[in-house]
């Protein structure tokens, strides 16, 4: 495999993609509108080093977890190892300073250091979670998987959060803000809970290496009846969330918007949960990976319907 290739899967280039678009949707599809926000250079510009900062610290992490999960990587993904077989450790380790450094000097690019200084400091302490991810955290009962969730929903918040000083966050809303703050609250959680949901398939499709090196994952210390009934209950909840979002939203007419959650969303919910419980097999647990994939696209692409209908 070509250097460039090997180096692209190692960082996950995907959801990489998928990281920019959701902040590039959350900035110019909600709060531009809903902010009622014209046009300013600058402000974009500090938007894109946003986006590449987020990109670059999560590649960063991506990396690192890799390094160290070569001997479980070696037992669940033999055929997709990159790091100790298409890269060095030493090379993995360079990049995932580098990226890092790069990702936080993004972020002193990006932060209004009036106002936002704080920012900068969340970033830094992102790029140490993902550190202590991959060391320890994601070997301990529930707490890796709910951390992956927080960084997760990060990645929407931190463009809201970039966009108004504190003062202006708790000084009464407009209409307009509340509207903004709603919804981005709405994508915050959903981000959360299809990512919790997400890490608990993930444990489950990586139970046998997990368990050689030690991690007490949900299916091993619990076992696979309880992991799997945390899981449904979780996308119980998700699904639930949906349809009182999607009986919301009808009052309005947003009959395309309602029939792209019923068919993009709640369908593959309700699919995913059907083939959830009979599921063994590590192929079985990985094409219920990919469903979730798919809801979290989905999910992230429908900030566009706000957009044009509000």
């Amino acid at each position: 495999m070509p250097p460039i290739l090997a180096f692209l899967r190692l960082i996950r280039w995907p959801n990489l993609v998928f990281i920019a678009i959701t902040q590039w949707l959350v900035y110019f599809c909600l709060y531009r509108p809903l902010a009622e926000s014209q046009s300013d250079g600058i402000n974009d510009l500090r938007i894109f080093w946003w986006i590449l900062a987020s990109v670059l610290i999560a590649a960063a992490g991506y990396v690192i977890n890799d390094y160290f999960d070569i001997n479980i990587d070696e037992v669940n993904r033999p055929q997709r190892q990159v790091v100790d077989k298409l890269i060095s450790r030493r090379w993995a380790m360079f990049w995932h300073l580098s990226m890092s450094l790069a990702g936080l000097g993004c972020t002193a690019l990006a932060v209004r250091w009036e106002s936002h200084a704080y920012l900068f400091f969340a970033n830094i302490a992102c790029v140490i979670a993902l550190w202590l991810y991959s060391t320890h955290l994601k070997k301990t009962l529930l707490v890796g998987n709910i951390l992956i969730a927080l960084l997760t929903s990060w990645t929407v918040w931190v463009i809201f959060l970039s966009q108004f000083s504190w003062a202006e966050l708790f000084e009464a809303p407009n209409a307009s803000r509340q509207k903004l703050i709603r919804i981005v609250l709405l994508y915050t959680v959903f981000s959360f809970v299809i990512t919790l949901i997400r890490e608990a398939v993930k444990d489950m499709e990586d139970r046998i290496g997990d368990a050689r090196a030690g991690c007490r994952t949900l299916p091993i210390v619990w076992g696979f009846p309880a992991a799997k009934i945390y899981t449904a209950v979780w996308t119980v909840v998700l699904i639930g969330m949906l349809l009182i979002v999607h009986a919301y939203v009808l009052p309005f007419g947003w009959w395309l918007a309602s029939l792209y959650a019923l068919s993009a969303l709640i369908a593959p919910l309700v699919i995913f949960l059907s083939r959830l419980i009979p599921a063994q097999k590590q192929e079985e647990f990985a094409d219920l990976s990919k469903i979730l994939k798919w809801v979290m696209l989905a999910g992230i692409l429908s900030i566009l319907f706000f957009y044009f209908l509000l």
